[in-house]
């Protein structure tokens, strides 16, 4: 599993870039359990100070379903040890289907004192972004044998596809080269 380490990652740099996009608002978010007030909205607000902290037993569930198929290229989880402790995830599962009866798991993830993003990239067997209705992030265990857990923020990221204009061919014959600009 190659996970791009937790230092000096900025999930936004290819967002700013235009590489990808996050389409987390695009979906609908629910979980296995919260806290009053540490929720969805919490996960969701671009706000590392706040968290989504869970209240019951594990695995701790985030699912994130689409309306249509999506290709996601790849999760950004920020976790924060230093801060968490035993709240932080240790052991993560990323599991993808078309609903919650057909999930498969594609990505289990150990982490060792995250302070940072963690990027888990979502890859088919040719290697290219997966394609989904739904993923499903599981906290399978938390260091120091932690019950509850803490996420700060999850980002979902999709390649964006260039269709420029600029990218037709060449025309070569007159027939064509008519019609290689708007009047």
């Amino acid at each position: 599993m190659a996970v791009r380490p937790a230092v000096d990652i900025d999930p936004t740099k290819d967002e700013k870039t235009g590489k990808v996009r996050e389409v987390g608002s695009l979906a609908v978010w629910s979980l296995s359990s919260c806290k009053p007030g540490f929720g969805v909205d919490q996960l969701r607000d671009d706000n590392l100070d706040t968290y989504w902290q869970s209240d019951g037993p594990q695995p701790h569930l985030v699912n994130i379903q689409f309306r249509r198929k999506m290709t996601i290229q790849d999760v950004a989880i920020y976790a924060d040890y230093k801060s968490d402790e035993s709240y932080t995830p240790s052991r993560i599962s990323v599991r993808i289907g078309n609903h919650f009866n057909d999930l498969q798991e594609i990505e289990i993830v150990d982490l060792n004192e995250p302070t940072g993003w963690v990027v888990i990239p979502l890859t088919d067997v040719s290697d290219r972004p997966i394609r989904t209705f739904m993923v499903q992030i599981a906290v399978l265990s938390n260091h120091q044998n932690g019950r509850d857990t803490h996420m700060r923020q999850i980002k979902i990221h999709s390649p964006v596809n260039d269709g420029s204009v600029s990218k037709f061919p060449n025309f070569t014959s007159l027939e064509c080269s008519q019609f290689t600009c708007i009047r």
